[in-house]
């Protein structure tokens, strides 16, 4: 029958699965078993008239699960770990619930109270998800910069503070040297009562990767012992998820507590990673987690997972501080079903969670994250040429991230490297640690860098990176500086931004993908910063020695304040991080919403297009569908289009050298016969006809359905033996008298599954999987049953005519 295994079963009454290696699949670290297959949905039917309870067995949306008991049986309409839901039939479910809640609120008070409570239950689950989300980032935000900070120092009157915090409250500092204030003590300070020389140099560098390698350390023996799941970026999984895909705990509670204090730890060490991507995934946890607390959504996967797009939406709302943009993240990049009433409440979502993290204020200086700046002065249409440069650098960079860092991933997998993550990550660490500490813009947290990479240079700003030579006789204004000459510390910053350039684009590949929570927005956004300032210092100090060239005349006068580096900074960010993610206005609303100002909304877009294009004409997946085709979850990309000119016959079960089609006669079938099927068989339901000869369809019907079934009904029912016959027709089959009593399953039968014909072109196939949710179709030829179409056969299919191995795709 179905190709694929739902349940693989050593016996009839046993629900545990024998599994091989081959079988195994490891998701973010942890194996997996994936014997069980995810292909089985029984759709919809119209209700009977006759006004019973819908159970959720089947779509008979009106009749009992079976006739000789009133309750549901408990498991019949539920989903194993590692299936795909049924979109179809929790969209009915949830339609019946509501017309149940609807009859019943016109007969008492009570009742229409419960009704409200029901509609308002939304909101409230939106409430909380974004009070989660919010009050979590808030306490990452919070410990990461102080641990951050412990690896250089420590303050004196209180070792929680971090550095800023610790200045604040002292009297001795000026403004020029705000960093440095008694109360704060560099570890050579404290141990040597020196900052400066050898010893004290030394000993600050070995305290450095030492704090390193401990905080990493820590992550990964947490994410081992205590929750697998947690490591990695968690946007892949959670897209699959989306899309229908069951992981059990890959949401839990456990998840979400070591998800947390792992990703503090991942992000004090140094790694070249981030928080953003993370905080997605902590989100829906807290999502899910608020799931359980409302009956609604716990029952019902479908609307679990728009409780889901919405919290990934309040994730970006407090990773970047921009509420609208996690909405049309949600929309453009994870979720797979995204209704208005969605959309509303997504909206509702990050805006709490953003709320929530202002009232916090984890960095004190009123925004919603580190890196929040303000440009003072408009761009020239002329600079459109290199910000499309820009965008060319983020496409090839994104193209050679994707490339190089699934290649890496690959090789992880394949070869004893993969045995010893723990080692793994200490590697990469001490190689971080090491090379990073003598450059102040690779020792700076990546957040720390891209703030101060977008910064816009004034009078007062005591970095190198401001280290111009000041005209005495300037009367411009603090924010309105005419471009000038680059002094010896602009110089030298720019050899050592780009040694960090090339530094970060290299660590980064080995990096994303370690055991530990490791994000890729901060990473990747760095490395555009990085090469978006130094063309920006490039451009600025050519529009001061040659105003008369002519891409300047005209606009850039002499005292004119005519380019920002800290824009480019910002374009070259938005650049890099598409190229890698492939977003497009999702990246530009957030990008907008980081630095608050509309007029920089054409160059961002400019950028942004530039980088998808190129990007795309090198390859056409993003890192994280990369990633889901490297771990084989089944997901069907809904951006990619079909074009080849197959037909449904050339892709159903079974081929032409296969074993004839499993099915299930409609009446004339006993208990031990289904038995011996369900034990000689892995398949995950089957099709039933009226008869052997006729093969005429009559509906579907779950394995772990008839396995519930059958043994609910040997306690239930009395006579029921091995020869009871089994029917799922509405009057049972003519018996002699001293015949067992027969087991009636029509409950549990879908008669209305999703049938195409044998030359239905697969564009058409795969289309309707997509928009509907399926796991499977059947094929018929003037009604007779032919064959079954699963998610994993399209898969093959579309790997197949892409010349690939379809076989290695597959849960590889």
């Amino acid at each position: 029958m179905a190709s694929e295994r739902f349940y693989r079963r050593g016996s009839f009454n046993s629900f545990q699965s024998n599994t091989s290696d081959e079988d195994m699949v490891e998701i973010a670290g942890a194996p997996l078993d994936f014997s069980l297959a995810d292909d089985v949905p029984p759709l919809d039917r119209e209700p009977e008239k006759e006004p019973t309870v819908y159970n959720g067995a089947g779509m008979n949306g009106a009749s009992k699960i079976m006739d000789f008991f009133d309750e549901p049986v408990p498991g019949v309409g539920t989903y194993e770990d590692f299936n795909t839901i049924d979109w179809v039939r929790e969209k009915s479910r949830d339609r019946d619930r509501h017309r149940e809640i609807a009859s019943k609120s016109k007969e008492s008070l009570c009742a229409l109270i419960k009704g409200l409570s029901d509609a308002f239950s939304g909101w409230l689950v939106m409430l909380l998800v974004g009070l989660m989300a919010g009050a979590i980032a808030g306490l990452i935000d919070m410990a990461s910069h102080w641990m951050t900070d412990l690896k250089e120092g420590v303050c004196l009157v209180g070792f929680w503070y971090n550095h800023e915090h610790c200045c604040w409250t002292s009297d001795e500092i000026t403004f020029e040297q705000r960093d440095k204030c008694p109360e704060w003590k560099s570890w050579s300070e404290l141990f040597l009562n020196q900052s400066n020389g050898a010893g004290a140099y030394i000993l600050n560098y070995f305290l450095y990767v030492s704090w390193a390698l401990v905080f990493a350390f820590l992550a990964v023996s947490l994410v081992r012992v205590f929750a697998p799941y947690a490591c990695g970026s968690g946007i892949p999984e959670i897209k699959t998820i989306l899309s229908g895909f069951i992981i059990r705990g890959y949401l839990g509670k456990w998840t979400l507590i070591i998800k947390t204090i792992t990703l503090v730890l991942a992000v004090s060490s140094g790694l070249s990673l981030g928080k953003e991507g993370p905080l997605v995934h902590v989100a829906c946890c807290c999502g899910n987690i608020v799931c359980h607390l409302f009956t609604k959504y716990r029952k019902n996967e479908a609307k679990r997972r728009e409780v889901l797009s919405a919290a990934a939406a309040a994730g970006v709302s407090v990773a970047f501080g921009a509420p609208i943009g996690g909405v049309l993240f949600s929309l453009e990049e994870v979720s797979y079903y995204f209704p208005l009433k969605t959309l509303w409440r997504s909206f509702f979502a990050a805006l709490v969670a953003a709320f929530t993290l202002r009232s916090i204020n984890p960095f004190r200086n009123s925004g919603l994250v580190l890196f929040f700046v303000e440009f003072h002065r408009p761009w020239h249409l002329l600079e459109l040429i290199p910000f499309v440069l820009l965008g060319i650098f983020g496409g090839l960079w994104g193209a050679f991230f994707i490339r190089a860092n699934i290649a890496w991933c690959k090789r992880r997998k394949t070869t004893v490297l993969g045995r010893y993550p723990v080692l793994e990550v200490l590697i990469v660490t001490a190689i971080t640690g090491i090379i990073a500490f003598p450059n102040n813009f690779t020792k700076m947290s990546t957040s720390g860098l891209i703030s101060e990479l977008f910064n816009d240079c004034g009078l007062l700003d005591s970095s190198p990176l401001c280290d111009y030579v000041n005209e005495a006789n300037s009367t411009k204004t603090i924010d309105n500086l005419p471009d000038r000459a680059a002094g010896k510390g602009v110089y030298a910053t720019i050899w050592q931004l780009a040694l960090a350039l090339l530094f970060k684009i290299f660590i980064t590949i080995f990096t994303f993908g370690i055991k530990v929570p490791s994000g890729l927005f901060i990473p990747s956004m760095a490395v555009g910063a990085i090469a978006g300032r130094l063309l920006g210092v490039g451009m600025e100090q050519l529009a001061y020695y040659h105003r008369d060239w002519v891409i300047f005349k005209g606009w850039c006068n002499p005292g004119a304040d005519c380019i920002t580096p800290g824009l480019y900074a910002m374009v070259g960010a938005a650049a890099c991080l598409g190229g890698v993610t492939r977003m497009t206005v999702s990246l530009v609303v957030i990008m907008f919403e980081l630095t608050g100002g509309l007029e920089y909304i054409v160059p961002l877009m400019a950028a942004a297009m530039t980088s998808k294009w190129v990007s795309d004409a090198i390859g056409r997946e993003g890192i994280y569908e990369a990633h889901i085709r490297l771990n084989g979850y089944p997901f069907l990309e809904a951006k990619e289009e079909f074009t080849h000119k197959t037909l449904a016959m050339d892709v159903m079960r079974p081929r032409r050298n296969d074993p004839p089609l499993t099915s299930l006669t409609q009446d004339g079938m006993q208990v031990e016969d289904m038995e011996a099927i369900m034990n000689e068989t892995t398949y995950s339901g089957f099709p039933v006809i009226v008869s052997k000869e006729s093969q005429r369809l009559v509906g579907f019907v779950l394995r772990r359905d008839i396995i519930i079934s059958i043994e609910n009904g040997r306690q239930r029912q009395d006579g029921i033996v091995s020869t009871s016959i089994i029917y799922f027709t509405e009057h049972p089959p003519v018996q002699l008298p001293d015949n067992p009593a027969a087991l009636k399953l029509r409950a549990i039968l879908d008669l209305s599954p999703f049938t195409v014909t044998d030359h239905t072109p697969m564009e058409i196939v795969i289309d309707v999987f997509r928009k509907l949710g399926l796991r499977q179709c059947l094929v018929t030829h003037n009604g007779r049953l032919l064959g079954i179409i699963t998610k994993k056969d399209i898969l093959k299919h579309i790997a197949q005519m892409a010349n690939q191995d379809p076989d290695s795709i597959m849960f590889n």
